[in-house]
């Protein structure tokens, strides 16, 4: 871990070359430059592929044995974690426990700033024993500079008590080391506003966040080819969307799709397996349990069984 009194060397800290004239900028060319800077994020990412697949790979393995998946952060870094993990109960209608984030300060600081939260690394570790967090589980800590004593603690407490961890940072290994199983640098340089991590290293890190997180659903059988089957139908446009996807991968009328809709209980994923198979819905509710939610495994397991008898 770097001197955390002293953070100028950061590629976080350091002055943009290209904004050194910001305050003397048109609107139009203002918005040139951080076009042209957030073009940045586009190739961390890329950099980064290898350490985001293996972090997708290791959560996967943990999520199907019954862990979860924890982002720990603390100000932008923290909001973002808890962001990507509210957004998976409706978009893959996982429970909210899988996915939870964690943000020194807990909620409050989600709408009001309390960055002085950030150092106190046994707040971290009090995060982590809070949740019970067990050798199961994942924990991905995220801060931007790769100094966030709060961070630090959670991660460091996470790994004695067994759990698997991801270190996402934006400096590159050389100026912070941590060592965590997965270990992601988004390297997308100096911030147009000297130190505001909220823009460049914001943006990449919900980026790398929206990859792992929807990748790992991926994985888990959420998804059936680009289409989120396993969407949750809790408001009219989430069942307009549910009652599309039907429609489209089937070729039934609009009316038919409601009907098969309610017969599957809400359950896009159930009611396609229910149209591909004439099963009914426990009979298919059995076969995604037998094939762990895998829509597509649970589809070619019926025609084998049909076609060896």
């Amino acid at each position: 871990m770097t001197n955390l009194e002293t953070r100028g060397h950061l590629l976080t800290e350091q002055a943009n070359a290209s904004s050194e004239n910001l305050d003397r900028l048109t609107s139009l060319e203002l918005v040139d430059l951080f076009n042209r800077e957030d073009a940045r994020t586009l190739l961390a990412i890329a950099h980064a592929r290898e350490s985001l697949a293996l972090a997708i790979d290791i959560t996967t393995q943990s999520l199907k044995k019954g862990g979860r998946l924890f982002y720990v952060g603390a100000g932008t870094s923290g909001r973002l974690g808890v962001l990507d993990a509210a957004e998976c109960p409706p978009t893959f209608c996982s429970p909210p426990e899988l996915v939870q984030g964690i943000i020194a300060g807990g909620a409050g600081a989600l709408i009001r700033s309390s960055e002085e939260l950030e150092d106190r690394a046994t707040d971290g570790e009090k995060a982590i024993a809070h949740r019970q967090i067990t050798e199961l589980d994942i924990v991905l800590g995220i801060t931007a500079g790769g100094t966030t004593p709060y961070v630090y603690g959670a991660l460091q407490a996470a790994k004695s008590r067994g759990a698997k961890t991801i270190f996402m940072a934006c400096v590159p290994r050389e100026q912070v080391t941590f060592d965590a199983d997965v270990d992601i640098r988004l390297l997308v340089g100096p911030e147009i506003l000297a130190g505001s991590t909220r823009l460049k290293a914001g943006t990449v890190t919900k980026m790398a966040l929206n990859i792992i997180s929807t990748s790992v659903m991926v994985r888990l059988g959420k998804v059936y080819g680009n289409r989120m089957v396993d969407v949750a139908v809790t408001n009219n446009k989430l069942r307009d969307r549910a009652m599309r996807i039907l429609i489209d991968l089937t070729g039934m009328t609009r009316s038919q799709a409601a009907e098969l809709l309610e017969r599957s209980n809400k359950s896009v994923k159930l009611a396609l397996l229910m149209y591909w198979t004439d099963l009914d819905a426990s009979g298919g509710i059995k076969l995604l349990d037998e094939c762990q939610g895998q829509l597509r495994d649970a589809v070619l397991k019926h025609q084998k069984t049909i076609k060896n008898n």
